[in-house]
């Protein structure tokens, strides 16, 4: 368990980042979700967000989610499940033998013959377990970060049912178009109440308000109206600066920005469906041939892996002729 209230609190997200920004997030919200549910003792309904986490991202997990995902489904008595995750990090990625050997999370594996083959390999790749290094951060503010939580929980809980509302009943159907006016209400709603935090503290960072509230607090914003998205772009890129946010979060906000301002989007985040053909295509692009490079140094997956999960096959070439 303290292990676990660690990497809440530590949380460093990657990207791989969201559907149309109507899923903005999605292997972090999941994520942010599974780290809840734990907490919860809600150890299936947990492992199985980090399942669709990983998921969301072609299968991809960092480290230490995969770990987090292990332990809840060894919690949740679930030993297949729990050996597999660790399969997928032990030993190659994975160095921490004191950490692993003791973690008591993983006790009804401990009789499996599997248990002391993993610990044998883990041995093995780390002999000297006192340069284990671990880092901590507190959170400063719990009463603002238990707030931005809820925010975060609003944020998704309509964005969660669109990809199975659109699969099922249609991207043009009544259904989508109500959730969507949904999504509309409570994205005002939580705008209001971010302005406030924001307007009072500036963008606080995850030492401040834990990782899901830093991640609720570009949510939030990212699903505003140009004029608060351009508000707040300067406090976002000092935040960025100083260490408070993720340059891959700015990245996006900018690509909003300049497609709603009628210009080209720099990593090509934002997407659009065509209705007449029922399928995704990307917005206009900045230098479409140079994408991965600038993707890349913000951590972002290539173009190609990420327009592919609505069924784009991404072509610079293809790209320029449809958008001279």
């Amino acid at each position: 368990m303290k292990y676990f209230k660690m990497c809440l609190l530590l949380y460093l997200f990657i990207s791989c980042l969201p559907k149309n920004s109507l899923a903005q997030g999605s292997y972090d919200v999941n994520l942010a979700l599974g780290k809840k549910s734990y907490l919860n003792k809600e150890y299936i309904k947990a492992a199985e967000y980090y399942s669709k986490a990983f998921s969301s991202n072609h299968n991809l997990g960092r480290v230490d989610h995969r770990y987090e995902a292990a332990i809840c489904w060894a919690l949740g008595g679930q030993i297949d499940s729990a050996f597999y995750q660790l399969d997928k990090i032990l030993p190659k990625y994975y160095n921490q033998f004191t950490k692993f050997s003791n973690d008591s999370s993983f006790r009804i594996l401990w009789k499996d013959p599997r248990w002391a083959r993993l610990l044998k390999l883990v041995e093995n790749k780390n002999p000297d377990p006192e340069k284990e290094i671990q880092t901590t951060v507190a959170i400063s503010n719990n009463l603002l970060a238990a707030k931005l939580d809820t925010i975060l929980n609003d944020d998704q809980k309509y964005r969660n049912k669109f990809e199975d509302v659109e699969k099922t009943l249609g991207p043009t159907s009544v259904e989508l178009d109500i959730l969507r006016k949904q999504i509309s209400l409570q994205d005002s709603i939580n705008l209001e109440k971010v302005k406030l935090i924001l307007d009072k503290y500036g963008w606080l960072g995850q030492d401040e308000v834990g990782a899901n509230g830093n991640l609720a607090l570009f949510l939030v914003i990212q699903h505003a109206g140009l004029t608060m998205q351009l508000k707040y772009l300067p406090l976002l890129r000092n935040a960025v600066s100083t260490g408070k946010a993720r340059a891959s979060n700015l990245a996006l906000l900018e690509d909003r920005i300049a497609i709603s301002q009628g210009m080209k989007q720099i990593y090509g985040s934002q997407l659009r469906l065509n209705t007449k053909t029922g399928k995704y295509y990307v917005l206009p692009l900045e230098d479409p041939n140079n994408v991965d490079n600038r993707r890349a140094k913000i951590g972002l997956s290539p173009l190609s892996t990420y327009v592919s999960r609505w069924g784009i096959i991404w072509s610079a070439e293809q790209h320029i002729k449809d958008f001279p």
